[in-house]
């Protein structure tokens, strides 16, 4: 063979093995991707599992459900009893959780549990010995309602007054010892000299069980707090791409709340108020004249909507200071997830019906036709 002859052959073999080094490099390469996908699938649906296992069955649920605590009982066995029942979601969840936290020396007996526990509640109980009894107070507070609305509803069905509730949810030393309990939830925001009442919005609506003969006003503000930041944590992502600030999007949904009752209105709604604010139009809600006005009208007025307050979005430009009630669940979630829609208007007929408009000439003929 000539030196030419070699040197081509060379060349090619070079080649050849160069080519096949690459496929190898790619497959590898896909190989790696692919299981780093697999892990990333893994990691993030792992995640969701624990988050969710680590939350109450059921939030609201008031049913009591006796268990029986044998004595030796490992947290293995207390832990498949709790699922047994109902009332965790996952027993390796809990185990897991209670050696993370160094926590044993569980006490035997007949407790009475809920599935609206935590798992620090069954912890604590189990811990104590202490069966959960029956609550000497239950009291629901309804979504939409006001600071001063909820003072009334407590005034009916606990030791204490209206005003001795308002009193304090309206001390500004406490307010700020709530501040630096609740960071993540009560901005300087709340402290604004226009603000009517600082957790105006931030009290929220649920039923709620108060085991102590005469509960203190701080204690069953205690209670709506941590609700508060429990639903709240549930959207910290939300919260974190939106370009609202938490107060703001607490006000959005206390909005949302006072002008909508089904899922699909509120967030059609939600849509209609971003698309006003974006336009840099007043969202001019009736509900807020209501509020600004310090009183409950089954009609808004002409005149009431010239109500010199920051409140008034009749008058304002942007949103109102703060919220101007408390909200649901499903208000929150409308105004994190809003329907995308080129709406600018909308208005109510008596019927509960809700009509929406992109032009004020569509807005007009509605009020013409349904408007009485």
């Amino acid at each position: 063979m000539s030196k030419k002859k070699k040197k081509e052959t060379y060349r090619d073999n070079l080649n050849a093995r160069s080519e096949e080094a690459k496929k190898v490099r790619k497959i590898v390469a896909i190989i790696i991707l692919s299981l780093v996908v697999i892990l990333l699938i893994g990691c993030i649906f792992g995640y969701t599992y624990i988050k969710s296992a680590l939350n109450p069955v059921d939030p609201n649920s008031t049913e009591e459900i006796t268990v029986d605590i044998p004595i030796g009982s490992s947290s293995s066995t207390i832990a498949k009893l709790l699922e047994e029942n109902g009332l965790i979601k996952d027993a390796r969840v809990f185990r897991f959780y209670t050696k993370f936290k160094n926590e044993s020396n569980f006490q035997a007996g007949e407790y009475t549990f809920k599935p609206s526990m935590t798992l620090n509640e069954f912890i604590q109980s189990l811990k104590s010995g202490k069966v959960v009894a029956k609550p000497v107070y239950k009291v629901t507070i309804p979504e939409g309602k006001s600071i001063d609305e909820i003072a009334e509803i407590y005034a009916k069905e606990l030791p204490f007054s209206k005003k001795e509730f308002l009193k304090q949810v309206n001390d500004p030393d406490y307010i700020k010892e709530l501040m630096e309990e609740y960071p993540k939830i009560l901005t300087k925001d709340i402290l604004d000299k226009d603000i009517r009442t600082p957790l105006e919005g931030y009290l929220f609506a649920a039923t709620y069980n108060f085991y102590e003969e005469e509960p203190s006003v701080k204690s069953v503000v205690m209670e709506m707090m941590d609700k508060t930041e429990e639903v709240l944590s549930d959207y910290t992502e939300d919260i974190e791409e939106n370009d609202y600030s938490i107060h703001e999007i607490v006000t959005l949904a206390s909005l949302v709340e006072k002008e909508s009752g089904t899922k699909d209105q509120r967030e059609q709604i939600a849509g209609v108020f971003y698309n006003r604010l974006d336009e840099g139009m007043k969202l001019q809600t009736d509900p807020t004249v209501l509020y600004a006005l310090g009183e409950h009208k089954g009609k808004v007025l002409s005149k009431d909507l010239k109500t010199d307050s920051p409140y008034n979005t009749y008058q304002v430009d942007t949103l109102p200071v703060g919220p101007i009630s408390n909200f649901a669940v499903s208000s929150l979630d409308a105004v994190l997830h809003p329907e995308d829609s080129d709406y600018i208007y909308f208005l109510h007929d008596d019927k509960g019906n809700i009509y929406f408009s992109e032009t004020h000439e569509e807005h007009l003929k509605y009020k013409k036709k349904y408007i009485k």
